[in-house]
């Protein structure tokens, strides 16, 4: 993979990987951190599961919804979730594919060493992903996780 399309984020969060899995994977706690506020996520409808759908509507604080459909190609449970934008649902193809995410949770003595891996399909969607503020806002949202899996 060239670096050229990649955008990576990495931090080690105080709680432990089934927690941090957790998060990622149930939809109402989803919606309690998935966006960068002021944003919200009012929908979250996951299958976790490879081949399984996702979609999720951020709302921005000008009341617009942005949504996102996907469809995850790897399931390890507290250890690796792989999701694509290049399919909407049941390999049904999407007009415009992004991003594939790689997210990792590595245990590290009781804490949970988390990688996001955003994999672009050009140069000019990294790019672009990078412009609307992917390190920023993928930080914030990192910053929410870490601060639910400290509740649950």
């Amino acid at each position: 993979m060239s670096a050229d399309r990649e955008l990576v984020l990495t931090r080690l969060i105080n709680a432990p990987r089934e927690k941090v899995y957790r998060a990622w994977t149930d939809p109402e706690l989803l919606k309690q951190w998935f966006a960068p506020k002021p944003y919200t996520t009012p929908v979250v409808e996951v299958d976790v599961r490879p081949g399984g759908s996702a979609y999720f509507v951020m709302r921005g604080p000008d009341g617009k919804d942005l949504p996102n459909h996907g469809v995850y190609l790897e399931v390890v449970p507290n250890e690796k979730l792989v999701s694509t934008d290049a399919y909407v649902k049941a390999w049904e193809p999407s007009e415009k594919p992004f991003m594939t995410l790689i997210l990792t949770f590595e245990d590290e003595g009781g804490k949970t060493r988390y990688t996001a891996r955003v994999r672009h399909w050009t140069v000019a969607d990294r790019e672009a992903h990078e412009k609307m503020g992917f390190h920023e806002g993928w930080g914030l949202c990192a910053d929410q996780l870490e601060a639910l899996v400290a509740t649950i």
